[in-house]
């Protein structure tokens, strides 16, 4: 009797595959490996045996690189390299926090606007508010009047997000709507519900992914900002603004401080923005045509 087993083909097929995707999509490859790495070493950072990121060690401070502290230490003593990999938990959940509640949020009221006419009355004009405070203010406002933790500044920085969303599903949503599929379907009696899930939600996907990877990388500056200026995550929880704003004062003495949580800061906002690119060219018709 044959054993059943792997088809040996499979497998050059698949690396051949993911070969070609590679050469086709370089950008969209290199962003999604240092992303991914920067996430991996996030999440498996208790695990990794580094010293407390509070911990302090006063007779060691403001040591340089060293092989027992590959990013030195800060002005009390405590590890750079571990408060900084901590300190990418934090930025990374608030960015990917602020993008999938302030898509999630933005498709519904943008899929509502876009559809039902008298919404749009009510829900254009609250958002043409809330764009007309200037975001850092709404952020620091609403910081001051709830308090300094994590799910605050989430909550902070998705309130301005939200409007840019729910004008970009907006306009998709009235765009498609003088399809002739769309037109045909609605002649047709299909009900609301039904045209919305079936017509009209898909085309909302592509812009919508590509828009939630430059919210994500928005919302990691804007925490880091926020953090730094004293009205982001409390002080006691490591973050990549709160670790700039101790050292900045020792920039001249010890700037290792400033430029490590600076340089990763920088290189994820950048693996952000070149995943949003590439998904842009890969979700795109037209770039797909002209590829």
């Amino acid at each position: 009797m044959a054993v059943v087993g792997a088809n040996p083909a499979v497998a050059p097929s698949m690396r051949r595959s993911g070969a070609a995707f590679v050469r086709r999509h370089p950008t969209l490859t290199g962003g999604l490996f240092i992303l991914c790495a920067l996430v991996a070493t996030a999440a498996v950072a208790p695990v990794l045996g580094l010293r407390d990121p509070i911990e302090l060690d006063v007779i060691n401070r403001l040591k340089g690189p060293s092989a027992e502290h590959p990013f030195g230490t800060d002005m009390m003593g405590r590890s750079v390299l571990s408060r900084v990999i901590y300190g990418a938990q934090v930025s990374l959940m608030v960015g990917l926090c602020v993008a999938f509640f302030a898509t999630l949020i933005g498709l519904v009221t943008g899929l509502l606007a876009g559809f039902v006419k008298w919404v749009d009355l009510i829900v254009m004009r609250v958002m043409d508010g809330l764009m007309a405070i200037p975001s850092v203010l709404l952020a620091i406002a609403f910081m001051a009047l709830a308090g300094s933790s994590i799910r605050n500044i989430i909550i902070a920085i998705t309130i301005p997000e939200i409007p840019r969303v729910t004008r970009l599903v907006r306009g998709v949503v009235m765009s498609v709507r003088e399809q002739p599929f769309v037109e045909a379907a609605i002649a047709a009696g299909t009900r609301d519900r039904v045209l919305l899930r079936r017509h009209i939600l898909p085309t909302t996907v592509p812009p919508l992914i590509v828009q939630a990877t430059y919210i994500c990388a928005a919302a990691i500056i804007s925490e880091a900002y926020l953090s730094f200026l004293g009205a982001g995550v409390p002080p006691e929880i490591p973050s990549w603004g709160n670790i700039v704003a101790e050292g900045r004062a020792l920039f001249t003495v010890a700037p290792w401080t400033v430029l490590f949580p600076s340089i990763l800061l920088a290189l994820t906002v950048l693996a952000v923005n070149v995943v949003g690119d590439g998904l842009r060219d890969r979700l795109d018709p037209q770039m797909q045509r002209r590829m």
